[in-house]
């Protein structure tokens, strides 16, 4: 028989059973833990499958191409559109672009869920059907930094909420039917790119600090009023449609009238009725004075104008005299109020072929069949408007008599002698190929360099690429980029016993002619340096290297959709962290993924990019290797497509 106090001595303090007991406690503890879990998890699964059903359809029922299950788990079994962090645990993006979705958009219900409000990163549904409006709950998502909206049917006003996440850095809500005005977005100190074009919003433009914007597009609305100083970081393009919207870089100016007016009639208000009579001498004291002000205004703009007749004439006279003499004062192009650019200061003649120093004053025609008969007075007396600023120089669009419009390229601060750029242009003009445009004509002065080019009336790569919503496929980005590395190795072989390289290549030197094709634009305008821009300069392989990095990056835009400069991280070293990271498919653009684009041909050209942007200019391959790797990529993808018919 067991004595009961030894037992219960025993039972106190045995270590053996102290242990088992500590076990049983932690085992308690964590099947508790993990019950919570499991709910929080379960309230996350059943608040995304409730936000498809809104989204595809308005009788809650989900798209059939687009099935998210609740009896799975939306990380480790890798929902459609749904991305998450390293470790499985937390929703960190929706895509959900061009799923024919046609349903509501409820935002609410994801920002109302704390889990997910404090994960989720960028919310992506553009090219559908959506209806509905944003939630002013979308100020609860502050991890947001990407919300892209564009496509759809959404309306109604956009919330004040929207300026309350602080993390925001791309904002798309184009292409739909919202109104009211624009939340005050430019307390948003990291925004770097607002598309809303194309929709119904009023009220003014708020100042934003347009040097954080890569892009900034207002157009087609119902905005009015001045357009703030945008610092000619963004152009007419960004701002047209809207009628009551003035001032630069619209050719609209705003008057000075109705703005003076309403000014004193609110100091009027502010300080409150003094009395009829001195109502009345205080507004006829303000008519008088912007009646002065005004007759001031024409008295000077018809001097000014009187001014510059008379000094174009005498400076015509002085020319047509002395050739020579008019090397001293070279004509400059600017974007008058008018978009027009100035007249010549100079005697213009018509040549072609090799150039004499008593010829120095022309411009020098290079393709007759184009511009057989253009003469620089014509040009420059011609109605132009400012397109584009650079580092390196402005262009303008500019309509000839004869109906053909062309693109006027002024460069500036080039130290490079007239003999050099004639000879150069001489040279570039020879090398032909169907894929680059080369100039038409230029001209040269001491201080002035014009160069003119057909006009690409297609736009170029950068804004296929960025700054619209056609759909630009994986085959046609691959024929894309098999065309620009061709003709850059044309022309790399064809100059380069000269060390004539491109330059400055970018998306937005890339033009797209009328068959949508790619075309090399102002190739060999602006060398590496000085010492490599004469055309007599040795061929050194750093110059064609820098364009074997330039073509590189181009392909890694093709490859991610993204920006060179985003966020202020350089795209190549984006990429190159994603990748050694192991999360190459996070670098390919959404687009091209839902289009079951083949993932392993885009990452062979993937790391052919990878190779040209290499750091060491002796580690990237010539343009001709680059040829051969990418036409070995194409034919795959030519005969992968063969099999599938």
């Amino acid at each position: 028989m067991i004595d009961p106090p030894k037992l219960l001595h025993q039972t106190s303090y045995s270590p053996q059973m102290k242990g088992i007991s500590s076990i049983w406690v932690v085992f308690i503890t964590s099947l508790f833990l993990l019950n919570m879990t499991n709910c929080v998890e379960d309230e996350v699964k059943t608040t995304l499958v409730n936000f498809l059903a809104q989204l595809s359809s308005t009788n809650g029922q989900q798209n059939s191409t687009l099935v998210w299950k609740q009896d799975s788990d939306p990380c480790k079994d890798q929902w459609q559109g749904v991305y998450c962090d390293a470790q499985n645990i937390s929703i960190k993006k929706l895509y959900l672009d061009r799923f024919n979705l046609s349903g509501t958009l409820d935002v609410a219900m994801l920002c109302k869920l704390q889990p997910l409000a404090e994960s989720l990163t960028i919310l992506s549904l553009d090219g559908n059907n959506i209806g509905g409006g944003i939630a002013a709950e979308i100020g609860n998502c502050t991890q947001l930094t990407q919300l892209h909206l564009s496509g759809n049917h959404l309306a109604g006003n956009l919330p004040g909420s929207l300026a309350m996440l602080n993390n925001l850095k791309r904002l798309d809500i184009s292409n739909n039917n919202f109104s009211g005005r624009l939340p005050e977005l430019s307390r948003i100190s990291g925004l770097n790119m607002l598309l809303a074009q194309n929709n119904h919003l009023n009220g003014d433009v708020p100042a934003f600090d347009f040097s954080n914007f890569d892009q900034f597009n207002v157009s087609y609305n119902n905005f009015s009023g001045l357009i703030p100083d945008v610092h000619g970081y963004f152009f007419a393009d960004s701002f047209l449609g809207n009628p009551e919207l003035c001032g630069d870089p619209l050719p609209k100016k705003c008057s000075d009238i109705p703005l003076a007016v309403s000014e004193a009639e609110a100091s009027e208000k502010s300080k409150g009725s003094k009395g009829p009579s001195k109502e009345q001498i205080l507004m006829y004291a303000g008519y008088a004075a912007l009646g002065v002000v005004l007759i001031l205004f024409v008295v000077l703009k018809l001097c000014r104008r009187k001014k510059k007749e008379k000094k174009f004439e005498a400076l015509k006279r002085v020319v047509s005299t002395n050739v020579g003499g008019a090397e001293k004062s070279s004509n400059v192009v600017t974007s008058e109020s008018k978009a027009e650019v100035s007249r010549s200061e100079f005697s213009v003649t018509s040549e072609s072929g090799m150039v004499s120093q008593s010829q120095s004053q022309s411009l020098i025609v290079l393709s007759r069949p184009v511009v057989s008969e253009l003469k620089l007075e014509d040009l420059l007396r011609a109605p132009a408007e400012l397109i584009g600023r650079g580092k390196n120089g402005s262009l303008y669009k500019v309509m000839l008599l004869n109906g053909i419009t062309v693109v006027v390229k002024r460069i500036k601060d080039w130290t490079i002698s007239t003999h050099d750029f004639k000879q150069r242009m001489q040279l570039l003009s020879q090398a032909k190929h169907p894929h680059v445009v080369s100039p038409l004509a230029f001209y040269c002065s001491h201080q002035e360099k014009l160069l003119v080019y057909e006009y690409q009336h297609n736009g170029s790569l950068f804004k296929l690429l960025h700054g619209t919503s056609k759909a630009f496929d994986w085959t046609s980005r691959l024929g894309t980029a098999a065309t620009i590395a061709e003709t850059l190795a044309f022309m790399h072989q064809e100059l380069g016993q000269h060390g004539i390289a491109h330059g400055n290549l970018k998306s937005s030197n890339i033009l797209l002619n009328i068959n949508m094709e790619p075309c090399i634009s102002e190739y060999g305008v602006m060398g590496m340096d000085d010492a490599q821009n004469t055309p007599t300069a040795t061929s050194s392989s750093d110059v064609f290297k820098g364009d074997v990095h330039s073509y590189g990056v181009i392909l890694l835009e093709l490859l991610t959709g993204k920006l060179v400069k985003s966020n202020g991280m350089d795209l190549a070293d984006w990429v190159q962290s994603v990748v050694r990271e192991e999360w190459t498919g996070e670098v390919f653009d959404r687009s091209l993924l839902s289009e079951y684009a083949s993932e392993e041909r885009m990452v062979n050209l993937l790391q052919v990019a990878l190779r040209c942007v290499n750091r060491s200019p002796e580690a990237r391959p010539s343009m001709n290797q680059v040829v051969l790797m990418i036409n070995t990529i194409k034919e795959d993808e030519e005969k992968s497509l063969i099999y599938e018919v």
